[in-house]
C-alpha cells in the first residue's frame, strides 16, 4: 500500500485532491459540515414553527400569481409523500442516515462531499424531529409539508418542506461527486483501484 504522507495544516498548500502518491491529504471538512448540518436543521424547525402557526386550519395561501401554494399537510411518508404510512420504519432509516453520516465525518476530506452530506444530514435530522416530537407519538409523528407547486394540494407535484430540498440537492451533490470519481476522503476513485492493483 503506498504512503500518503504527512497531512499538511497549511490551506495553502495542501491540493483538494492528490494527484501524486506521496501528496499530502486535503484537510478535514468535518466543520463545513458542522455549519451545514445544523444551519438547515434550524431553518428546517423555524418554516415549519411559522408554517403551522400561521397555516394551521387555513385554506392554502397562493404565491407568485399560483406559482406556488402554501398548504399544511402531516405527513407520515417518505420526502415528498411517498411511502405514506411507513413512518416508524422511516424513523429508523433516518436514524441510520444520520448515523451513519456521523461515522464517516472523521474521514472527510472533500468540499463537494461535506456538501452534499451536511445538507442530506440537516435534512435527514429537520424529518427525524417531527417523527419524533410531533403526534400522534414518538417515530409516528407526521412530518410538517408546506410546500407546493402550481397546485394547491400537490397534484402537480407532492407537497415537501425544506428539509425534502436540501435532502434532494444534497443528494444531488453527493451523485455529482461520484461521477466525477471524487470519494469522501479526498482521493479518486479510480486512483485508489489502481493503487489496489499494484499492491496487489
Amino acid at each position: 500500500m503506498l504512503d500518503n504522507g504527512p497531512v499538511s495544516t497549511d490551506p495553502n498548500t495542501e491540493p483538494d485532491t492528490p494527484d501524486e502518491p506521496d501528496a499530502p491529504l486535503p484537510k478535514r471538512r468535518v466543520l463545513l459540515l458542522a455549519v451545514i448540518a445544523p444551519l438547515v436543521l434550524a431553518l428546517d424547525l423555524v418554516t415549519k414553527i411559522i408554517a403551522v402557526d400561521n397555516l394551521e386550519g387555513r385554506d392554502p395561501v397562493e404565491l407568485l400569481g399560483g406559482l406556488l401554494y402554501l398548504p399544511l399537510i402531516r405527513n407520515t411518508g417518505a420526502a415528498f409523500g411517498l411511502a405514506e404510512g411507513w413512518t416508524v420504519i422511516l424513523a429508523l432509516i433516518a436514524a441510520g442516515v444520520v448515523v451513519f453520516i456521523l461515522w464517516i465525518a472523521r474521514r472527510l476530506r472533500s468540499v463537494g462531499w461535506a456538501i452534499g452530506l451536511g445538507l442530506v444530514l440537516g435534512g435527514a435530522m429537520g424529518n427525524l424531529v417531527d417523527r419524533i416530537f410531533r403526534a400522534p407519538g414518538p417515530l409516528r409523528g407526521g412530518v410538517v409539508d408546506f410546500i407546493s407547486v402550481l397546485d394547491p394540494w400537490g397534484n402537480f407535484f407532492p407537497v415537501f418542506n425544506l428539509a425534502d430540498s436540501a435532502i434532494c440537492v444534497g443528494g444531488g451533490v453527493i451523485v455529482l461527486m461520484a461521477l466525477l470519481q471524487r470519494d469522501y476522503d479526498g482521493t479518486r476513485v479510480e486512483k485508489k483501484s489502481s493503487e489496489k492493483k499494484a499492491g496487489a
